[in-house]
């Protein structure tokens, strides 16, 4: 079954998983390591795990997500972690901030409209001088994500694509990698993750 990631398809996916809560993503981690902290956008934050990992790091965090759903659990975490992030519900497709970031941060964000044109989008968020960082599924037609079905063929892009809408006079492009790891699911089961991972920053002075 091939999902059209509205708003309706996160709600229900995040009302079944109102419980759910993981880590923050591992790239998060590496790719902020030598970071100063300051302002960071979460654009399609989920229930959260990676917005409350930068607030502890001593980020000032906005968290924005279509659903209620995830952005209710999302809430719940961050009081119980002890951290202050602003959460907002937003279609992130139409949505067009006043505020500029620091850092933008995407994983595993699929919305209604062609990948591209939403990386595209969030890009324009990006602070002079700033980073933008994306976190993808790797679709490769053989692994699909058990909670999504079979994603739509615009949902399916690489690094290279990723890479592809920055112009080299306007951004630096700092990590533009394909790789694979291993999570552990529900029960004792695990799979295999392949993810698309770029950050590129801003040249703007």
């Amino acid at each position: 079954m091939t999902h059209a990631f509205d708003k309706n398809y996160w709600e229900q996916h995040w009302d079944d998983r109102t419980s759910h809560f993981v880590a923050a993503n591992p790239y998060l981690v590496d790719e902020t390591a030598a970071m100063t902290p300051g302002t960071a956008l979460d654009a399609g934050c989920g229930a959260g795990a990676e917005a409350i990992w930068l607030a502890e790091q001593g980020w000032r965090v906005t968290g924005a997500d279509i659903s209620a759903a995830a952005l209710a659990t999302a809430a719940g975490q961050s009081e119980a972690a002890g951290v202050d992030v602003t959460w907002m519900e937003a279609d992130l497709t139409t949505w067009n901030p006043d505020e500029r970031w620091d850092l933008v941060m995407t994983h595993y964000a699929h919305p209604t409209i062609p990948q591209l044109d939403f990386y595209r989008h969030i890009a324009q968020w990006v602070a002079p001088g700033g980073s933008l960082l994306i976190v993808g599924h790797l679709h490769d037609g053989a692994q699909h994500h058990s909670h999504m079905g079979t994603p739509p063929d615009d949902a399916t892009v690489t690094a290279k694509d990723i890479t592809a809408l920055f112009d080299a006079t306007a951004w630096r492009v700092d990590t533009a990698a394909e790789r694979s790891r291993t999570v552990v699911g529900t029960g004792v089961h695990s799979k295999t993750l392949r993810d698309a991972v770029v950050r590129v920053t801003s040249l703007q002075p």
